[in-house]
C-alpha cells in the first residue's frame, strides 16, 4: 500500500507516531525531527500523526488544536521539511477533501467509525483510510466498515485496535482481535497508547496507565500486527492531550528496538 512516499509491506513493521494534537509549529517539529532520525537510523517506515482538533475532549475547557487551516500548515510543514508521510483525524464529511490535499492518509476516529457519510467521504478522497475499531464493537464488524469505503472503488483500508470498554473508565485489549481483524486481509495497527487510557478518570481529563505501553506494543506485534501507533511527546505531563498515556521521546529508541525484534520473529 503506498502511503505518500512509502510502501507498506507486510513484511517489514511501520509506525504511526506523533504528539495527539498539534501544540505548536516549534514543539510539533522538533517532534518530527526526533521521530524522522530515529526511524532513518532503525529502518523503519514512518507516519507521522497529530490531530489539528480534539473534537471529543471530555472538558470543554481542554485545549482542541489549533485548527484545520493552521493544524495542516503545520503538518505540511512537516511532511516537506522531514520528507515523511503524514496522517491526522476527521470528525465531520466536509473536512475530508480539505486535508487529502495535505496529507497521505486519513485516520478515522472510533467513536466515529460506523459514521457512514464520514467514511465514505474519506474513501471518496482516493487516499488509504485507517479506521479506528470502536471501542464497543467486535472485531468481525469492521468488514461492515470496509463494506462503506469500498462503495467509493477505495480499498486502501487498515483497521487499528486500541481497546474495548471494560466497565466504567476501563480498557482492555483482546490481543484476539487482531488475527481477527487481518482475516479481511487488510493491515492491522495496534494502538498501544489509546489502549491504556482510564477514559474521564482525573476529574474530566482522560487518564492512563503509560506503563502498560510497551506489553500491549510487543503483544500486539506477536499477534501479527503489521504496525504500531503510539502518542509521543517530549514531557508527557504537559501535553495539551492525551498526556497520561503518550509515551516519552527518550523513551522510544529501546522500544523500538525490541518490537522490530519481535516483528522479525513473526514474520
Amino acid at each position: 500500500m503506498k502511503v505518500g512516499n512509502i510502501e507498506l509491506k507486510k513484511e517489514k513493521l511501520f509506525m504511526i507516531m506523533g504528539p495527539c494534537v498539534i501544540e505548536t509549529e516549534d514543539i510539533t517539529l522538533k517532534i518530527a525531527e526526533f521521530l524522522k532520525e530515529i526511524s532513518d537510523e532503525m529502518s523503519i517506515d514512518l507516519i507521522f500523526k497529530a490531530s489539528f482538533d480534539k473534537a471529543n475532549r471530555s472538558s470543554i475547557s481542554s485545549p482542541r488544536g489549533p485548527g484545520i487551516n493552521e493544524g495542516l500548515r503545520i503538518l505540511e510543514k512537516v511532511k516537506s521539511e522531514f520528507g515523511i508521510p503524514v496522517t491526522t483525524d476527521i470528525h465531520e464529511a466536509w473536512q475530508a477533501k480539505i486535508v487529502s490535499e495535505i496529507i497521505d492518509i486519513i485516520q478515522i476516529p472510533a467513536f466515529l467509525c460506523r459514521q457512514t457519510d464520514l467514511l465514505i467521504a474519506a474513501g471518496e478522497t482516493g487516499l488509504p483510510v485507517n479506521v479506528k475499531k470502536s471501542q464497543y464493537m467486535a472485531p468481525e464488524d469492521m468488514e461492515h466498515v470496509a463494506e462503506k469505503i469500498r462503495s467509493t472503488d477505495n480499498d486502501n483500508i487498515l483497521f487499528t485496535e486500541r481497546g474495548t470498554f471494560f466497565g466504567y473508565r476501563n480498557l482492555v485489549v483482546d490481543i484476539r482481535n487482531i488475527p481477527k481483524m487481518k482475516k479481511s486481509g487488510y493491515m492491522v495497527i495496534i494502538d498501544a497508547t489509546h489502549s491504556v487510557q482510564r477514559p474521564t478518570a482525573i476529574d474530566g481529563v482522560t487518564g492512563g496507565d503509560p506503563e502498560f505501553i510497551p506489553i500491549i506494543a510487543g503483544s500486539g506485534v506477536l499477534a501479527g500486527a503489521n504496525g504500531v501507533f503510539l502518542e509521543v511527546h517530549p514531557n508527557p505531563p504537559n501535553a495539551y492531550s492525551d498526556g497520561a498515556n503518550s509515551l516519552e521521546l527518550k523513551k522510544i529508541n529501546s522500544l523500538l528496538i525490541w518490537l522490530k525484534k519481535i516483528y522479525n520473529i513473526t514474520q
